[in-house]
């Protein structure tokens, strides 16, 4: 498959949380193809450092990985603060466990919204003024196609993701003043090693079945969708979800 290059993104600073497997790992590598400056954050040494190590040996800029657990705010604060301006966020990091009703407890809510909703906030909070200063960004958040579909198991996972697309719609109206666009980007079921832990064959043959278009999401059809979305080509595209799930739903 063919895939765009978009000369407006070569040489830009893009941060991408939770960059060092599935999803995230095929993100590093669309932005590194495009020639952008890519730091990723991440808590998952081995895949994040092999990641690395795989993508510079052809980059024109090696992409640079940076530790970080994203429920620890004051680290947040710190790295962002390390890493200086940016031109391109991606909220990508999350987890979705599944977990029944009955056992939740206030501290597992807090675990949950701290892992898959609180990070975005604060990362957005911290790059806002340095993309005001450059003249404009672009924050890419990742929600769910689960809550659209109610899917079980995943009450405070589709909670929270039901949040990031009120989160995005707030943010695009605040911030678009400084010509900084909010999207948000709703993947359907990705193949990944993460998904392969849920789906049995059988029921990944099911989704297939249910989609419009009979193929496999991967990380690199996600990446697409978000590199447009990146891109100067994308420049009036903000405040909306923009879905990637074969016509799913």
């Amino acid at each position: 498959m063919s895939s765009a290059i978009y000369p407006s993104l070569k040489g830009k600073r893009v941060v991408i949380t939770g960059g060092g497997s599935g999803i995230g790992a095929g993100l590093v590598a669309g932005f590194v193809r495009q020639g952008a400056e890519v730091i990723f954050l991440d808590i998952v040494d081995e895949d994040s450092n092999a990641l690395v190590a795989e993508l510079s040996k052809d980059a024109a800029i090696a992409p640079v990985y940076k530790r970080c657990d994203l429920m620890d705010l004051t680290a947040l604060k710190a790295v962002f603060s390390e890493i200086g301006d940016v031109d391109v966020l991606v909220n990508n990091a999350g987890n979705d466990d599944r977990h029944s009703l009955s056992d939740l407890t206030p501290e597992y809510w807090d675990n949950r919204i701290g892992v898959n909703l609180r990070h975005m906030v604060f990362a957005a909070q911290a790059v806002a003024p340095g993309m005001a200063k450059r003249g404009g960004g672009a924050i890419i958040n990742f929600g769910s196609i689960s809550w659209h579909l109610g899917l079980e198991d995943l009450v405070l996972y589709e909670t929270a993701k039901a949040g990031i697309e009120g989160m995005t719609r707030a943010l695009a109206r605040e911030l678009g003043k400084d010509d900084i666009r909010v999207t948000c980007v709703v993947p359907g079921n990705v193949k990944t090693k993460r998904q392969e832990k849920w789906y049995t064959p059988e029921g990944e043959a099911e989704i297939v079945k249910a989609q419009c278009v009979k193929g496999r999401i991967l990380p690199e059809n996600v990446a697409s969708l978000v590199l447009f979305l990146a891109s100067d080509d994308a420049s009036l595209c903000t405040g909306h979800e923009y879905w990637i799930d074969a016509g799913w739903r």
